[in-house]
């Protein structure tokens, strides 16, 4: 029999960045759980395109479910999205704040619409999707906020400046809302992925496989990269009655990573 306290049945929860990756593999865990799922990404033709295959997804694990637009960077239009998905479900008990992107460059070449595209996305549009999410949450006395860090909120990269920035600043403010929110019945919690296999790592990472697992033998133990799915427990432990009493964590999978 499957252990209770990680059953997510009648939950309902919204997924942000869901097209792709690892927003798409948690947002079908939590449906395999049991939670009605929402799925958010870019207003584009291929965004919409992957929404659509996740909430797939989401029904053949016999959930409800459905896409929709969210730029989070777009932060007048957060409020209202949030709004329209907890009308659509029933409610909001879940978010998982996932919409990340990145923009590898030397410290000596980042661009002042580099900084502010990673920081506007990864830490600004986390925390009012976080606000907006807190403030449907309150009236109902329950709510579980996750946000996807890094492990290199943790350690650094070489040109990575404003992605080790952005993800740093996540899972400090990840403490900051837990404090605040606990009041509430509301946790904050972070997951910090290692290197994981996703479609935008693969397009952000221009070196060739050699070069890849020569990096991977010395730093991750795991000597591999992660695949999407490997953080998907986390994700269900951390939305579950089971971590009532875990709040402002950031829960690092990263393969050993941060263990050297």
């Amino acid at each position: 029999m499957p252990y209770s306290g990680l059953d997510l049945t009648g939950r309902k929860a919204l997924v942000t960045g869901a097209a792709r990756g690892i927003g798409a593999a948690l947002a079908v865990g939590l449906a395999q759980a049991g939670a009605d799922v929402a799925a958010s990404d870019l207003p584009t033709a291929t965004a919409r395109a992957g929404l659509a295959d996740t909430v797939r997804r989401i029904h053949d694990a016999g959930r409800a479910g459905f896409g929709c637009d969210l730029d989070v960077s777009d932060v007048a239009s957060v409020g209202p999205t949030l709004e329209r998905v907890a009308s659509g479900l029933g409610g909001l008990d879940i978010l998982v704040n996932n919409a990340g992107i990145r923009r590898r460059a030397p410290a000596l070449e980042v661009t002042e619409d580099d900084w502010d595209a990673v920081l506007d996305t990864n830490l600004k549009g986390a925390f009012f999707c976080a606000q907006a999410a807190a403030r449907l949450m309150i009236p109902h006395g329950f709510g579980r906020i996750i946000s996807i860090s890094s492990q290199l909120a943790l350690v650094g990269a070489p040109h990575r400046a404003a992605y080790c920035a952005s993800k740093a600043g996540l899972a400090n403010l990840t403490r900051v809302l837990a404090l605040e929110w606990a009041e509430y019945g509301i946790t904050v919690n972070a997951i910090g992925p290692g290197p994981t296999t996703t479609p935008g790592l693969l397009a952000a990472d221009a070196r060739d496989a050699d070069a890849v697992q020569a990096e991977l033998s010395v730093k991750m133990p795991l000597g591999r990269r992660m695949d999407a799915e490997e953080l998907v427990g986390a994700a269900i432990y951390l939305a579950s009655d089971s971590a009532g009493a875990t709040t402002g964590h950031l829960l690092v999978v990263d393969g050993g990573w941060t263990a050297i």
